[in-house]
């Protein structure tokens, strides 16, 4: 989710930075992030790490790698058991199950360790996304997705793997609780707080937004956003200019064909119109020449019906007139 001009006071938890301050926290990402995950899987913790920011580089320098903006992993006996991938998005554009799918692939592929010969080691691992937009158009709070055997629909098929989509308007599914947490994501106002749970996150979120470290890095990221927006808005000025630049040529371009078309229009009339003519004269000519009229009542007459031609008439009677 991209940045926004919200004051650090008016951001949700849906919010990336917000999200991020919290979870980058060590006083509070455990006990917020243990209970956020309680209510929207209604299941306890155990022993849990969370880290903001998670990146999981490509492993060759054309794929692409992943960033995690909270990853949290529970433990038991210092064995990873339960894997959790917790990713706001508010902008839509994104193919989001093929997008998890990959994200899936990059955070399985860590706990594979060379050797590995007992794959039930592979800690389970819950791809949860909350959007403030409806992915599958249906109206629920929460879609959770496992992979099923299509033939036998009672098998189960435990491979370890959900993904649990959090639609935070929705109206269907769910319970109370997720339905109150939900709401709270989407708009992380005290009024909002209307449960235990809820009004515990809240002071979680009024304690982090208070930090003097978590409001001057607001300040820096909003900095530096606005730093690469004018950037990019310079970049975007000289490309549109070059755009216009290459748009106004092409209309000059254009003028300047239309203009000449024209001349060369005219210029071929008038060539023809003195074609014409003259083709008339030599006609003239030779009808006078037929009759057997003299040279000199030729002119007068090539004279009289081409007044333009009249410096011209005896040259053009010599030319046309026939020797005998």
């Amino acid at each position: 989710m991209g940045y926004t001009k919200k004051t650090l006071q008016e951001l949700d938890l849906i919010d990336n930075f917000l999200s991020n301050a919290i979870a980058s926290n060590q006083e509070v990402n455990e006990p917020f992030y243990r209970l956020l995950l309680s209510v929207l899987l209604g299941k306890e913790l155990k022993t849990i790490r969370v880290q903001a920011q998670q990146i999981i580089p490509a492993t060759t320098p054309e794929l692409r790698g992943i960033r995690m903006d909270v990853e949290i992993t529970e433990e038991q006996e210092g064995i990873v058991t339960n894997v959790y991938d917790l990713e706001p998005h508010l902008g839509d554009g994104l193919h989001l199950p093929r997008h998890n799918r990959y994200y899936q692939a990059k955070i399985d592929g860590r706990y594979v360790k060379r050797g590995l010969n007992d794959f039930s080691a592979i800690p389970n691992l819950y791809v949860i996304t909350i959007t403030n937009y409806d992915i599958f158009g249906k109206d629920y709070m929460m879609y959770t997705v496992r992979n099923r055997c299509e033939e036998v629909r009672e098998l189960e098929y435990d491979d370890g793997l959900k993904f649990i989509y959090f639609y935070t308007k929705g109206q269907k599914g769910g319970s109370q609780a997720i339905k109150n947490m939900l709401t709270y994501i989407q708009n992380s106002d005290s009024k909002n707080a209307v449960d235990d749970a809820t009004r515990m996150m809240d002071s979680y979120v009024s304690r982090v937004k208070n930090l003097p470290e978590v409001e001057a890095g607001y300040m820096t990221l909003g900095d530096w956003i606005d730093g690469i927006k004018e950037d990019m808005r310079e970049d975007l000025r000289q490309e549109v200019k070059e755009e216009v630049k290459e748009e106004i040529k092409e209309e000059v371009k254009e003028e300047i064909k239309e203009e000449v078309k024209e001349e060369i229009r005219e210029k071929v009339k008038e060539e023809v119109k003195e074609e014409i003519k003259e083709e008339d004269i030599r006609i003239m000519v030779e009808v006078c020449q037929e009759y057997h009229d003299t040279k000199e009542n030729a002119t007068d007459k090539v004279r009289s019906k081409f007044p333009e031609y009249a410096g011209q008439a005896e040259e053009l009677v010599a030319r046309y007139w026939k020797k005998d």
